[in-house]
């Protein structure tokens, strides 16, 4: 997410983390230039990534207390990692490479005959290449989030965690269990 001259622009980009570069990491990533974002990414405007982890909805008929005194509403639970930073464009060919054969490995690197940049055409590639800029966001701010029923009583957190399971919602459950 960025802000600019159009006001708040967001889009769903896979990113990748380099450990090694910052306090925090460094991330990386690729958009086409024809995305509108390429402005406000250009003009150097902080950037705001959001990661997305587990999250369910809780219904109040898990609660306990719901048979008790029957105050109880409906609500979400939340897993959310925020990294803010600046970005930097980069629209270096090699480096542009070795996002995308970084980024395409650790997706296929799981199947039975993982598909790699290289066994495309090599003017195929570069040509595709020219359409791309690159970012790098020093992770300036991190900001965890997490609404996992911690402000309910014991009996209703419980109760959560098993409707949760029940519901085959194994990760929810778990963090639920533990906050």
């Amino acid at each position: 997410m960025t802000h600019g001259s159009k006001g708040l622009t967001a889009n769903l980009v896979p990113f990748s983390l380099d450990r090694t570069r910052g306090e925090r990491g460094t991330l990386k990533a690729h958009l086409a230039k024809a995305n509108e974002q390429f402005a406000d990414l250009s003009a150097g405007a902080e950037a705001l990534v959001i990661f997305q982890g587990p999250e369910s909805y809780i219904t109040p008929s898990w609660y306990p207390s719901k048979l008790e005194h029957g105050k109880v509403v409906p609500t979400w639970n939340y897993v959310a990692v925020e990294a803010r930073g600046r970005p930097v464009l980069i629209e270096d060919p090699a480096w542009l490479l070795g996002q995308i054969s970084e980024l395409t490995a650790a997706e296929e690197g799981e199947r039975p005959a993982p598909w790699a940049v290289s066994d495309a055409p090599a003017p195929y590639v570069a040509s595709q290449l020219k359409g791309i800029f690159g970012i790098e966001i020093e992770i300036a701010r991190l900001e965890g989030k997490w609404k996992t029923s911690q402000n309910r009583p014991e009996p209703d957190r419980a109760g959560v965690a098993d409707g949760l399971s029940a519901a085959g919602e194994a990760d929810m459950a778990a963090l639920v269990a533990q906050r």
